[in-house]
């Protein structure tokens, strides 16, 4: 049976009130756009499971309604015009404590009373505050046009040429105008998409993998496979048979510190998965946002390649400050310049007074000094969380060598959906494995962000959830 009326044949709904709300939901997906035929009455008849009749009479219905219009002898297309994009209707139900989006919205809609251990970011007093208001001042006596003016289009030029040495220390030769300034790493993935792929090509995932990727890659349409991830990076032998079967054009990934699990890629895995690519023709995303959590020397995919078939993507959200909304894309030159006219084209120029913030605290020496605080901080909550949730049963699945989060598997039976939800309760908002797992597979996980889990509330919370 179709797996859409698979999921509504438990309902009051009837198998006619079913099919019709498959195809509204797949015109709404965009699966079926305006002229598309629908699949005959019989063919859809046997793919779901149903009658002839039933079908019949849910394309009766849809008609009458406008949605599809019926061509004598040829069959029934799509009539109406496309409703606006909604995310949460692309692709099956799902529940919405495990919902990628839902878990967003809860973590920053969350007030000072609600705790965040399943959020991605560090707690405001871990930020580098007093070099973030060094930054300002020095910002408030400068010319007019660094506080009102655009940037240039490939972004702040001084603040490029610093992200050049910076990335040199990890590896990667990008010189300043192979490097693009974006609004966030986010928008980075996102002009990147919209450059390199079209509504129903293939990306692969890491299954598990970081759960804004899921949306964003099915706000632009992409069937979106996963690759299981292991402690050392994706199952190589998992990657290979994707590729051959599912001919993506992108893989996005992270490899320093991976997100969600913690894990590192390994200079084995790294090459096998460009030799894998180069021979699939596929192009790497690699997410390079938690840089400066780990060791510079951890191997990089854009390092290996050179920047020829990885891109390599990245921001300070986590290690300066959410609030100032700068990232950036590393490229090959000539994508650079195509990028550069897609960028105008949907967000004008760069944002100059973030530019000119995020130069400012990077160049002072409090940055690097900050960074080291943080690093030893998170080592210490690292071991602090372990040791607390292994008193409740919940043992990670490895240990990280450096980073922010612990990927933890729950005690048997334990469904992490079901303690998000009764945690909400108890004004504690948690990431449950699926939300971060295209297969659905990780039921029994948890991340859990050490910096977010100071308050014994966190714990107790947990414990109550269980």
């Amino acid at each position: 049976m179709d797996e859409h009326l698979a999921a509504e044949s438990g309902s009051r709904r009837t198998l006619i009130e079913c099919v019709a709300a498959t195809i509204r939901q797949r015109i709404a997906a965009r699966t079926l756009t305006p002229g598309a035929r629908l699949p005959s009455v019989r063919a859809f008849a046997k793919s779901a499971g149903v009658s002839t009749s039933t079908v019949v009479e849910a394309y009766e219905r849809l008609a009458a309604e406008g949605a599809i219009r019926s061509r004598p002898g040829s069959g029934f297309y799509v009539e109406s015009a496309l409703a606006p994009l909604s995310l949460a209707d692309i692709g099956p139900k799902l529940d919405r404590e495990i919902d990628p989006l839902w878990v967003s919205r809860q973590s920053l809609n969350a007030g000072a009373t609600l705790l965040k251990p399943g959020c991605g970011w560090m707690p405001p007093a871990w930020m580098p505050e007093a070099g973030l208001r060094r930054a300002l001042r020095t910002l408030a006596r400068a010319d007019a046009d660094a506080l009102t003016d655009y940037s240039t289009p490939l972004g702040l030029a001084p603040l490029r040429r610093l992200l050049s040495r910076r990335m040199a220390e990890h590896g990667v030769a990008a010189p300043p105008d192979q490097i693009m300034l974006t609004e966030s790493g986010t928008q980075a993935i996102d002009l990147l998409c919209r450059f390199l792929i079209e509504p129903g090509d293939t990306v692969l995932v890491d299954d598990p993998c970081y759960f804004n990727f899921h949306a964003l890659l099915r706000a632009h349409r992409a069937k979106v496979v996963g690759v299981a991830y292991t402690p050392s990076g994706p199952d190589i032998e998992a990657f290979g048979q994707a590729l051959a079967e599912h001919r993506p054009r992108l893989y996005v990934t992270n490899s320093a510190i991976h997100n969600p699990t913690g894990a590192t890629l390994s200079p084995v895995a790294a090459h096998r998965v460009l030799k894998l690519a180069d021979q699939h023709d596929v192009t790497i995303v690699e997410d390079d946002t938690f840089a400066d959590f780990g060791d510079p020397s951890t191997p990089r995919l854009a390092a290996f390649d050179g920047l020829n078939r990885v891109v390599q993507i990245g921001s300070f959200s986590k290690t300066l400050s959410a609030s100032v909304r700068c990232g950036y894309i590393a490229a090959l030159a000539a994508w650079i310049d195509a990028l550069t006219d897609l960028k105008i084209a949907t967000s004008f120029g760069s944002g100059r007074l973030a530019g000119e913030l995020l130069l400012a605290v990077l160049k002072d020496g409090g940055y690097r000094r900050h960074m080291e605080t943080l690093r030893a901080r998170l080592s210490k909550a690292m071991a602090e969380t372990a040791k607390r949730l292994d008193a409740l049963g919940v043992t990670p699945w490895i240990e990280p060598r450096a980073g922010m989060f612990l990927w933890c598997r729950l005690p048997e039976g334990i469904d992490a959906a079901d303690v998000a939800r009764r945690a909400l309760s108890h004004d504690v908002v948690l990431a449950p494995g699926n939300a971060f797992s295209l297969s659905g597979t990780a039921g029994g996980f948890m991340r859990f962000n050490v910096a977010q889990c100071e308050d014994p509330r966190v714990f107790e919370a947990l414990r109550r959830s269980m």
